[in-house]
Order: C-alpha cells, then structure tokens, then sequence
C-alpha cells in the first residue's frame, strides 16, 4: 500500500475550526471527527468578548489527550477585539489581559499557537505611534513565553480595512521588527485576508509569488499556520468576506499550488468557510483533493 496519503498529511494537515460551547471534548471533537479533520483550531474565550473563561480542566485534559493520540494538531484563535495598536487605554490593558489568557490556555490544552489579528492604528494616530504601542505591550507576552511547551504567538495580516495595521505581506516587515523578530513569533496566513488585501492569488503564479513575498520579508519558518478560506469578494476589496473552497474569487487552483510551494512543508490549513458540519467537511474533502493531485 502507497504511504503518499499519510506522507501528504504529515506535509500539510488539513482540517478547520471546531465550535466548544458545550466543552472541548465533549463538543468539538466529534465535530471535528464528522468533518475529517487532520488539525483544529478553537477559541478559548468568547471571540467577541473580553472575558477570561479559566476553562474545564477535565475536558482540558480529555481534549489534549485526544488531540495527541489523533495525532491532531491545535490552534487556538484569540479574541478579534484584541488590537495592540488602540489609542484607548482600556482597549490596550485589555487586550494585554486577552493575549496573555490565550496563551495561557493555549499552553493549557496543548496548542502550537495562538493566532491573533494584527489590528490597526485607531483615533487617527500614526502608524508608528502604534506600533510603538505594539512593541511595548506586547513583546514583554512573547518574553514570557520561556516554556517548551509554550505556543507561538502567529500574526494574522487582515483585511485591509480602515487604518489596518498589516494586510500585505510587506507590511508584516515593520510589525516583525516592532516585536524584534522574537522567536517565538510566527504567522497565519489567510487566503482571503491576503487577496482581499490586494495579493492576487487568482492570478498566475499569484500563490506562489504570494508566499515567495512572504518569505522574503520575515524569513523562512515563520509561516506556521494557513486559514485556507476562498473569497466572495475580488481581489483588493479589502472585505473580509470568506466562502467555500473553489466557489469563490480565489477558486480550487492556488490552493493546489499552494501545496507545492517549499514555505508550507509541515504547515496545517484550517479552514473557516460557511457551511455548517455538511459544508465543512466537503471544504476539507475538497482541500485533501487538491492536496492528494498536487503532492501526487
């Protein structure tokens, strides 16, 4: 029997994000079983809320123990309210406060990373003057993470909307030197974001030109987690509208040249579409699909 399934899924696991309410293991891994899920990806909090849940160690530990014996990679998605970059000062104690909850019950649970938006410059302040504020709030949570088997703390370039801080890849340059290219910084990369962003990954060779871009501005390895989500909106619309893989602007191709390029070796996708359970798992079929004709 051919080892090319399990030699493809060592390269790049596929799978998406599970809901928890109801408990980690009680709730998210069957759903994650029922969509052929090779990686997850959770909140540990309410993503549009500041609450600090200290979570259930029971389901905890069953939800960690399930993950390694599945051999199930996890992420864990903060809070989209967090942005390091706020002119309030509540918003920016509290944000603190998040990340540092995230990262906690990342570690808690077993996860390789903690992704968070890289928010914007609010209150009409300077992009510097905001990323000063990023260097000084959220460095010193980097600096804590000192344990194996902590997380990464992985970047995600947004939409482009408003005063964003990061939607291209270029500008992850000046975000990366904000934090002093901590070693414990990584980056997801979202298909949408990025082509929403102005990126044309529908274009030729637009996937690879995308990633070698990528590359070339934090360096190779950084690149720890995709969230492979078509578009509903064109290219540069700076929406962040995601659909189904292959239904929407982006389309089925750069997704399968994705997987050729050398940036994504060993790293998961986790996919974020509309769809429920149904339309879940066939994005993810779809995506093994791809995967399965690209690494041949």
């Amino acid at each position: 029997m051919s080892d090319a399934p399990a030699r493809a899924r060592a390269r790049n696991p596929i799978g998406g994000h599970i809901p928890v309410a109801g408990g980690l293991a009680k709730v998210g891994l069957p759903y994650a079983r029922a969509m052929g899920a090779e990686t997850v990806q959770v909140f540990v909090a309410n993503p549009r809320g500041w609450a600090t849940p200290v979570g259930n160690p029971r389901q905890d530990e069953e939800f960690r123990a399930a993950c390694a014996a599945e051999s199930l990679p996890v992420y864990v998605h903060a809070p989209y309210l967090i942005n390091f970059g706020s002119h309030t000062e509540a918003t920016a104690e509290l944000s603190v406060e998040s990340m540092r909850h995230s990262l906690r019950r990342g570690r808690e649970i077993g996860a390789r990373g903690v992704v968070v938006h890289t928010g914007s410059a609010t209150g009409g302040r300077h992009r510097r003057e905001a990323l000063a504020q990023v260097h000084e709030r959220l460095l010193p949570l980097l600096d804590e993470l000192t344990h194996d088997d902590d997380p990464w703390l992985l970047l995600e370039p947004t939409a482009g909307q408003g005063a964003s801080l990061c939607s291209q890849v270029w500008e992850l340059g000046p975000y990366f030197e904000a934090l002093e290219s901590h070693p414990r910084l990584g980056v997801c990369l979202d298909t949408c974001h990025v082509f929403a962003a102005g990126h044309d990954l529908a274009g030729p060779g637009g996937m690879k030109q995308t990633l070698d871009d990528l590359v070339s501005v934090v360096g190779e390895g950084r690149l720890k987690l995709i969230h492979a989500n078509d578009s509903k909106e064109g290219v540069g619309a700076h929406r962040d509208r995601h659909e189904n893989i292959g239904s929407g602007h982006i389309g089925a191709e750069p997704f399968a040249e994705l997987f050729t390029h050398a940036a994504t070796e060993g790293v998961p996708l986790t996919i974020e579409t509309p769809g429920g359970t149904a339309g879940h798992a066939a994005d993810v079929a779809r995506l093994k699909d791809l995967r399965g004709f690209a690494c041949g």
